[in-house]
């Protein structure tokens, strides 16, 4: 339940050794390995070398398998929806997996998908360009005159081309002008497929006048070039449009075919699906492993590792490297203002909690771990925010599902289910089961409902809120007193007395005199602590600001003095767990209520109530759950970290083995 305790490391091996060293570290995945820009030794050496060159040839394997896999994930029989969602990976034995990383043949399987994807491709582009060949003779089937018939004249030249049907009269009158004539061949969208022919003497000036009607040039040639393969060899176009119509067809259903082929070779090649994932992990971790060893620093002969290792796991790593004779590690001290990387741990019930810290972002090495401090909080304000024991049920069931099904990390679903729980306890004791459902639907249960609820909150509003705010209040000195406590362990007396515990007899004081005016304390009581409130904040005024000049102290003094006004705007934040659950009581009673109604449709009545049931009740755990969730997230991050939390910690990342396709079960 605290921050890992780090030591610095430095490993020197011979370069005949470092390629095996590196695998079991990886293996066991407890040293975090700098590069030579991050390590220490390269500041102060700056001639070292790097240990390797760049293994480009790696890198270029790991992209084709991965491209590979994306090709094949549409032909390979793999779980699809929830079930991937829930476990995405396939679950093997090492056996498999050391069968599939020996077996060189199915680097040949890497190249025949290479190639299937290829032609498919080529393929799909060859038929989207027939389409489009189809789709612009299609206007021209009437012309009865075979294509290359019309560039065989010799005093005349023909022009075929669209033209908008709004210009056709037009046109045909001003090419009168030029002893040209126009001809219809078909019109469609407004758009008509036209024959123009004039006299080559006259041929600039007649497409002067076509430019200017927007008329758009067709060349048979360049639109049978797109997609006939005979034109490679400048073969000229022949025959009548429809016969050109007809011979694209059958081009298009031959290579509809040989698409169909390929898909469905590409469906025999993803029986191999799987042993392509595999053999992408094991070189995705091979890169790993290869990279780290490529940017370490090193001499001519050896290889310098410079990390970090948790103190407990020390031991481990020097049983690691006695392995290798040429090889040897020791702890060194870390150079001033390096940055120590951060790992936190706890136990059992706390450690689902670490999502919400690690989403937070890593406190200082210096630091406290909040996990411990903001569990049983951010369970209590979830709960709160619900209030609902049948949402809460409904949470557990659904998490215990979830946490059966879903591979990988489980510790968001572990923390739902506390939350879950706490949801369960709070609805009980403020009277809520899916709203007032059992009052509606079941009051055969009412005198079960009455034994364990402590107060309701429609009934009581006042007791939600006091009960919100005294939870906020409690939850605020909660932060103060880390603060305080880890100051006093470091030894920094200064900060813990003028930074916190002046604040919390200020604000302690302050409360017990408001209870004196409200008679819940003796007036004597309350008199006495607002005289020693003064106290510390004269404390705060003179002393909360050690830095700067007298002028700069005081005037930082007089504003941190006046930031006690803040403390009473984050205490009524937290007037949003009443807020939210009582909006979400209530949208349940609502959701009752028009099932109620809907009860006394005649035939059909119950069947709809059960759906408004559902669904509704579906829709307000869904939507509250939410609302509880981020609201309580808001409440520790806004509220309570900052009061003894700075964050910006660099996460600890150790050398290890990651698997993104497949899961190794262990014998």
């Amino acid at each position: 339940m605290s921050i890992s305790q780090m030591a610095k490391v430095m490993i020197i091996s011979h370069r005949s050794e470092v390629t095996g060293l590196l695998e079991i570290l990886q293996s066991d995945g407890i040293c975090q390995i700098l590069n030579a820009e991050e390590a220490m030794v390269t500041k102060d050496h700056p001639d070292l070398l790097t240990a390797a060159p760049r293994p480009k040839n790696i890198e270029e394997l790991v992209n084709r398998l991965t491209k590979n896999i994306t090709f094949l994930k549409d032909y390979a029989d793999v779980p699809k929806g929830l079930a991937a969602a829930l476990a995405p990976r396939t679950v093997i034995n090492e056996q498999l997996y050391r069968d599939v990383v020996s077996d060189e043949n199915l680097l040949q399987l890497v190249e025949q998908c290479e190639q299937c994807d290829s032609r498919i491709e080529k393929l799909k582009t060859e038929i989207e360009n027939i389409n489009g060949v189809l789709e612009h003779l299609a206007v021209w089937q009437p012309l009865p005159t075979p294509v290359e018939e019309l560039d065989g004249l010799q005093q005349t030249t023909c022009l075929a081309g669209l033209l908008g049907s709004q210009k056709f009269e037009e046109i045909k009158e001003k090419l009168g002008e030029f002893d040209a004539v126009i001809e219809k061949v078909s019109g469609e969208n407004n758009t008509y497929a036209c024959l123009v022919v004039c006299f080559n003497e006259n041929l600039t000036s007649v497409q002067k006048l076509l430019r200017g009607a927007d008329f758009e040039t067709v060349n048979f040639q360049s639109i049978h070039l797109s997609a006939d393969e005979k034109l490679q060899a400048h073969q000229p176009v022949t025959g009548t449009v429809s016969e050109l119509i007809e011979q694209h067809i059958e081009k298009l259903d031959q290579t509809k075919a040989a698409l169909q082929a390929e898909y469905e070779k590409a469906a025999s090649l993803a029986e191999n699906f799987l042993q392509l994932q595999i053999l992408c992990d094991h070189n995705s971790n091979l890169l790993d492993r290869e990279q780290t060893q490529s940017t370490a620093p090193a001499t001519d002969q050896t290889v310098i590792l410079e990390g970090w290792v948790r103190k407990k796991d020390y031991e481990k790593l020097e049983k690691i490297v006695s392995q290798f004779s040429a090889s040897t590690v020791s702890q060194t001290e870390p150079a001033e203002g390096e940055e120590i990387p951060v790992e936190i741990e706890n136990k059992h019930v706390i450690k689902p909690f670490e999502v919400i810290t690690r989403l937070y972002g890593m406190p200082q090495h210096f630091e406290v771990d909040p996990t411990v401090m903001l569990a049983p909080f951010f369970a209590l304000f979830f709960g709160l925010c619900l209030t609902d024991a049948g949402y809460g049920l409904i949470m557990i069931a659904a998490v215990a599902f979830f946490i059966k099904k879903m591979q990988g990390d489980k510790k968001l679903m572990w923390m739902l289910g506390i939350c879950a729980g706490f949801t369960v306890v709070a609805g009980a004791l403020t009277g809520g089961w899916f709203g007032d459902a059992i009052q509606k639907f079941i009051p055969a249960l009412q005198p079960l409902r009455n034994k364990m609820i402590w107060f309701d909150p429609f009934e009581k509003p006042m007791m939600f809120f006091v009960l919100s705010l005294a939870i906020g209040y409690i939850h605020l000195l909660t932060g103060l007193i880390i603060a305080f406590v880890h100051n006093l362990i470091r030894k920094n007396y200064a900060a813990a007395i003028y930074d916190q515990l002046t604040w919390l007899v200020m604000l302690n004081s302050i409360v017990i005199f408001g209870a004196g005016k409200a008679a819940v304390f003796p007036e004597s009581v309350g008199s006495f602590f607002g005289k020693l409130a003064l106290v510390p904040a004269v404390m705060i005024f003179l002393f909360s600001q050690r830095e700067g000049g007298l002028g700069a102290r005081l005037g930082m003094g007089a504003y941190n003095l006046f930031s006690t006004i803040f403390y009473m705007g984050d205490v009524l934040s937290y007037l949003r767990l009443m807020a939210l659950g009582m909006v979400t009581a209530g949208l349940a009673m609502a959701i009752n209520v028009i099932a109620k109604i809907t009860l006394d449709i005649p035939y059909i009545g119950f069947i709809v109530m059960i759906i408004v049931l559902i669904g509704g009740h579906t829709f307000n755990l869904a939507i509250s759950g939410l609302s509880a969730f981020v609201h309580t997230l808001r409440l520790q991050y806004v509220e309570f970290f900052p009061k003894f939390l700075v964050g910006g910690g660099k996460l600890f990342e150790p050398l290890s083995k990651e698997y993104k396709h497949v899961y190794i079960k262990n014998a």
